[in-house]
């Protein structure tokens, strides 16, 4: 909690910080232009930015890290920036790859069990598996999001182990641990703000994405009003149109302007 109070005076000091982070942000472009061209392509190349992510982002992770360092103490750079990245990018790497092996598996498992209980559902076998399958299943599925969710809570600290400890995956993965295991009230509170903020920016990344598709501008479009059913008034002259072509000289002169020679027909 003190390096969140830390925070806004690094950031004034430091505008430098954001560079890192808009840089992520530019990667995001393309996708969300693709969204509102071709929703199928730009799926495509989410997926394949997801797998680019897994390689690049242990770099900028490990760099922002050391830059932050830095700048609770004072100025930092663009040079702290790639010093950190390179030379953490294979520990962090390691242990972002762990991080995604347990959300594989978990993710698995929650498949399975998903697919286990909608097929006892859907069955016409059973009575028997009902009510204490179902609830078997939902205790499996909710264990296996408790487990992820304190997995993560303990181990969000490894690339600050990593950077600013000068510690190995597997120790920093330890270290992030036991940080959290001896403060676990302000690093809850920590995490519970964090959470919130990235909530906020994750809806607003969401709504921009949202309106920026073309299903979506669909969606929001007004609905044309129809005028089925209703008769359309026409003034008697127009209605009469054909039995009026001798006069129509005769209109013209004196009607200025070719308006209506009445006014109720205007």
């Amino acid at each position: 909690m003190k390096a969140l109070r830390q925070t806004p005076s690094a950031l004034q000091r430091n505008p430098i910080l954001f560079v890192p982070v808009l840089v992520i942000l530019l990667f995001q472009i393309p996708q969300l232009v693709l969204q509102a061209v071709n929703p199928l392509v730009a799926s495509i190349v989410s997926m394949v930015l997801s797998l680019v992510f897994i390689f690049v982002m242990p770099f900028f992770q490990a760099g922002i890290v050391g830059m932050a360092d830095e700048a609770l103490d004072g100025q930092t750079t663009l040079d702290s920036f790639l010093r950190e990245g390179k030379s953490n990018y294979v520990s962090v790497l390691a242990a972002s790859l762990v991080l995604v092996a347990v959300n594989f598996v978990l993710g698995f498992v929650a498949f399975f069990v998903a697919t286990f209980g909608g097929f006892a559902i859907l069955s016409d076998t059973g009575v028997g598996i009902g009510i204490v399958g179902l609830v078997v299943i939902g205790l499996i599925g909710a264990l296996g999001i408790l487990a992820y969710l304190l997995f993560v809570f303990f181990v969000q600290f490894y690339s600050q182990a990593i950077v600013v400890d000068d510690l190995g995956a597997v120790d920093g993965l330890k270290h992030s641990i036991s940080v959290v295991r001896h403060h676990l009230v302000s690093t809850l509170g920590y995490s519970v703000l964090v959470g919130i903020l990235g909530g906020v920016a994750g809806g607003v990344f969401g709504i921009a994405s949202l309106l920026s598709s073309p299903q979506s501008t669909s969606a929001l479009a007004l609905p044309e009003v129809s005028l089925a059913g209703r008769r359309r008034y026409t003034p008697r002259y127009t209605r009469n149109r054909r039995n009026t072509t001798a006069f129509r000289p005769w209109i013209r002169a004196v009607t200025p302007g070719n308006r209506p020679l009445f006014k109720r027909f205007s």
